[in-house]
């Protein structure tokens, strides 16, 4: 800011330390990308954190200094608190429209100068946004996300002057209103389906209320809610445990004279397989059975309970969207919660039940029924069958 430029060139100064991290997070996580259930539909959210801008001392000198006045010293007020407030509408899961409140808060300097006087000047800038958001899944809830936009601001300057200094307006509260662009990086980690966090850095291109043009920015952290993110979950067809094992009658007794042969031995019992919905089960991304999965084990856990086994195996399935590592163990923690499940409930002995995960390895849709490899909203229905629990189970009442 000077006097005949206040505030011109309010250049931001990016936070350098805090979005080397955001891009080194980003370079790190890049792996093969993990789809489940989209997310789109409405959201609203807030968020808070540091905005900054640059002085422009040199020319608050030379303004002063073209006064006659000289032993110049200037105290710059170059960082503030701004925050925001937004809802927007998420079309698919890469691509977004955005509109909100924002204020990035106030900035100011106060020069001293020779013969004695002083010069202070003080800006607040607040005003609305629209923007178009783009989202790149990385792993698991992690995403990184950018957007650009067009902003309507309001620039409120304020002046003054004491001693030997001449205030340079004839008005000494100005106030601008313009139209500008901004722009954005950063990453959102969502906890569930519904509610994730956001940290962002973003440059807005304002104009002061002198007619001067510069940049703010700033570095924030806040929270998004969803509306109605948690899908339904659809269960699979269950193929139920029968209740008994049917034994054919002993033979006739032999006549006195005649040595019958013993009875051949039953055939040992064929293994029997539910096979449940791992959508039915767990969230997107969990391995933690959720309250309706737990009342489809129940069920099972009743069937089986009073039955003498000899194995017990729980196979854990995912479709073959993904990385192969990622789906792998997933499989292998959802195979482990259900078996603990049921060995509790129904109270069978821990070694007789075992579980392990095989991604997508064993699909049970028909190839090429499912075509693509690209995570769309058909190509993810068409592999739901794909996504399973196996409990396959050997014994008789």
């Amino acid at each position: 800011m000077t006097p005949g430029t206040h505030f011109e060139e309010m250049t931001m100064r990016f936070t350098r330390t805090s979005l080397a991290v955001a891009l080194a997070s980003v370079a790190t996580l890049a792996a093969p990308l993990a789809f489940g259930q989209e997310n789109t539909g409405w959201y609203v959210g807030a968020s808070a954190g540091r905005a900054a801008a640059t002085i422009d001392d040199a020319r608050i000198a030379a303004g002063l200094t073209a006064q006659g006045l000289g032993g110049i010293a200037i105290a710059n007020d170059e960082r503030s608190t701004g925050y925001k407030v937004f809802g927007g509408y998420q079309f698919t899961p890469y691509v977004g429209v955005e509109a909100g409140f924002l204020s990035l808060g106030h900035f100011g300097y106060r020069a001293t100068t020779v013969p004695a006087g002083t010069l202070s000047g003080r800006m607040g800038v607040k005003g609305v946004n629209l923007d178009l958001v783009g989202t790149l899944p990385i792993m698991g809830g992690l995403s990184a996300i950018g957007r650009v936009g067009a902003t309507s601001m309001r620039a409120s300057d304020s002046f003054a002057a004491t001693g030997a200094v001449t205030l340079p307006y004839a008005s000494a509260n100005p106030s601008q209103r313009t139209t500008g662009l901004k722009a954005g990086i950063g990453l959102a980690y969502a906890f569930t389906p519904s509610l994730s966090v956001r940290l962002e850095a973003e440059r807005y291109r304002i104009k002061d209320a002198v007619g001067h043009r510069g940049d703010v920015d700033l570095l924030s952290l806040g929270l998004v809610y969803r509306f109605g993110a948690s899908p339904a979950p659809r269960q699979q067809a269950v193929v139920a445990v029968p209740s008994t094992v049917q034994v054919a009658p002993p033979p006739a007794a032999p006549p006195p004279i005649a040595v019958a042969p013993p009875p051949p031995a039953p055939a040992p019992p064929a293994p029997k397989r539910v096979s449940l919905s791992a959508d039915a089960l767990f969230d997107f991304d969990k391995s933690d059975i959720k309250p309706a999965g737990r009342e489809h084990l129940d069920k099972l856990a009743s069937d089986l309970r009073g039955m003498r086994y000899d194995t017990i195996q729980v196979t854990g399935h995912t479709d073959r969207l993904g990385s192969h590592t990622y789906n792998l163990k997933l499989s292998e923690r959802r195979a482990q919660a259900v078996a603990a499940y049921l060995s509790r409930a129904a109270g069978i002995p821990a070694g007789r039940i075992s579980a392990r995960g095989v991604d997508g390895d064993n699909p049970v849709t028909a190839p090429g029924s499912c075509k693509g490899n690209k995570p769309t909203r058909a190509l993810i229905a068409c592999l739901q069958p794909d996504r399973r629990v196996d409990v396959e189970v050997m014994g008789e009442r």
